[in-house]
C-alpha cells in the first residue's frame, strides 16, 4: 500500500508552510517543493477546502496554515488529500464481496480492518510538529 504522490507532496507543503511561519504564495511553495505550480494549486485547493490551510487573496496574498502543526496529524492531511484510509476496496460501504455476501462472514475483511485501524492510529498520532528540525 501507498499513498499517492499528490498526498505525499500535500505532507511536504504543509511542512513548507510550517518552516516558513508566514504567508507564502503558491509560486513559491511550488519552488520549495520542487512540486509544479499547476500540481501545487491543485493541492492547495484540496487542503484549502480541507480546513487545513487558508488562503488569503490579494497583492500580498498566500496561503498559511489554518491548524496549529502540534494538532495537525500526517493522517489529516493524506485523508484530506487521498480520501479514507483503507487497505482493500472491499472496505467501502457500498461496495459488495463477491464471495461473501456478509461482509462480517469474510475472514480477510477482517484482517483489512484492523491493519487499517492500526496505520490510520499511527498516521493519526505523528504531529506535523514532530517533523520540524529543532
Amino acid at each position: 500500500m501507498r499513498i499517492t504522490r499528490e498526498a505525499d507532496y500535500a505532507v511536504r507543503i504543509v511542512h513548507a508552510l510550517m518552516t516558513k511561519k508566514q504567508i507564502i504564495s503558491a509560486r513559491e511553495l511550488s519552488e520549495i517543493t520542487n512540486v509544479t505550480f499547476r500540481f501545487t494549486l491543485k493541492i492547495l485547493h484540496k487542503l484549502t477546502s480541507g480546513g487545513i490551510v487558508y488562503s488569503l487573496k490579494g497583492a500580498k496574498g498566500g496561503y498559511k496554515l489554518a491548524i496549529d502543526p502540534s494538532l495537525l496529524s500526517l493522517g489529516e492531511i493524506i485523508e484530506c488529500i487521498d480520501g479514507p484510509l483503507m487497505l482493500s476496496h472491499c472496505q467501502e460501504e457500498d461496495i459488495s464481496c463477491n464471495t461473501h455476501p456478509d461482509k462480517n462472514d469474510c475472514p480477510f475483511h477482517a484482517v483489512f480492518e484492523t491493519i487499517t485501524g492500526k496505520l490510520k492510529k499511527e498516521l493519526y498520532d505523528i504531529k506535523m510538529s514532530q517533523l520540524l528540525k529543532e
